[in-house]
């Protein structure tokens, strides 16, 4: 167990990225500032698309493609979330297909399961802030998500100019990158894979559905909770279940205790851009720890306008139920496992989420 825990926190993020951090910086902070001044929500989805661009280091190879994906189906994720909120099938059908795609991705390995835990993020404050705020369109959530994005794919290219980079390097060939990719599919375990996409599905779909129906608010509280829990797992062990609900826990309520403790919109702005800046300068390689920084910074940005952090029980109930919820899907996917028998341990590769 102690071992366990040291390898789950170990932290390993590489040499400090500070032009990807100051991109964050200054992708947010504007867009911040004036909703900020002018209590519209429309510059909250701008600095929402402007921090989930500046995800991707422009200054890699990939980066700018990678960044350009990021920007447009995070823009769309937010966009079908915002959409389907008030339609309960939809919003079971939705989030059923992203824990499918989330899945996929994870399998895919672990840059990919990052872009799948950044769209899950964006479909479910999509979904949560419907109804709340000053718009009323998805497609008005999805264009100001794609400026936010637009502003730091500038910027980016402004910073590999500066570094006498290409504007738009040049992508590898697909058909080495599907090798790759194939590669990776098959050193894992078809039916592992298969028990943790029906657990993803079910586990999305039934967290969609309860907040539709019961329009809780804050309700992306509860899918976050939900989907940020679902990792790769080859052995499906119900412990490693356990210990990401109690970490979510945990992470929730330090999330209430500093909305408490910076109740104003201004001073809750003032510590999320260091804050934002520090964690893309020394982002996680480490999937797990990579969802706990991503997630802290998204919320924060959905919720820096929030004038109701005096009500810290509605955000633990979203929380508990989508730890409960979280926790019977890992029950479910657990039993599953051991009924179906282990898999052959030469067909698979223990890897590390």
């Amino acid at each position: 167990m102690r071992n366990l825990i040291r390898q789950s926190l170990h932290w390993h993020a590489g040499p400090p990225a500070w032009g990807a951090a100051l991109i964050a910086g200054m992708g947010c902070g504007l867009p911040l500032l004036l909703g900020l001044f002018t209590s519209h929500s429309g510059f909250l989805w701008v600095a929402t698309g402007a921090f989930q661009a500046s995800l991707a280091n422009p200054l890699h190879r990939l980066g700018m493609l990678r960044m350009l994906l990021l920007t447009s189906l995070g823009a769309a994720s937010a966009g079908i979330g915002y959409w389907s909120a008030s339609h309960p099938v939809l919003s079971l059908v939705t989030f059923a297909t992203f824990g499918l795609l989330l899945a996929l991705l994870q399998r895919l390995g672990n840059e990919f399961g990052k872009l799948g835990a950044g769209l899950a993020a964006c479909l479910c404050l999509g979904q949560g802030q419907a109804g709340i705020g000053n718009l009323h369109n998805g497609l008005a959530v999805g264009a100001l998500f794609a400026i936010g994005g637009l502003l730091v794919m500038l910027l980016a290219f402004t910073l590999r100019a500066s570094h006498g980079l290409r504007l738009w390097p040049l992508l590898p060939r697909l058909r080495g990158l599907t090798k790759v990719l194939s590669r990776h599919i098959h050193r894992q375990s078809q039916r592992l894979w298969l028990i943790h996409a029906l657990a993803c599905s079910l586990a999305g779909a039934m967290a969609g559905l309860a907040v539709s129906l019961s329009d809780l608010p804050r309700g992306y509280w509860l899918t976050l909770t939900v989907l940020t829990t679902l990792q790769m797992n080859h052995s499906m062990s119900l412990v490693r279940g356990i210990q990401r609900c109690c970490g979510s826990l945990i992470g929730a309520v330090m999330l209430i205790g500093l909305g408490q403790w910076l109740q104003t919109p201004g001073m809750l702005v003032a510590f999320m851009l260091p804050l934002i800046i520090l964690s893309r300068a020394f982002i996680a390689q480490h999937y797990g720890l990579f969802v706990v920084q991503t997630t802290v910074c998204f919320v924060l940005l959905a919720e820096s306008l929030a004038q109701d952090w005096d009500l810290p029980e509605l955000r633990l109930y979203n929380t508990l139920l989508g730890a409960a919820l979280a926790l019977l899907v890992s029950f479910l996917a657990h039993k599953t496992q051991q009924r179906w028998g282990m898999p052959n341990p030469s067909g698979s590769v223990q890897a590390s989420n």
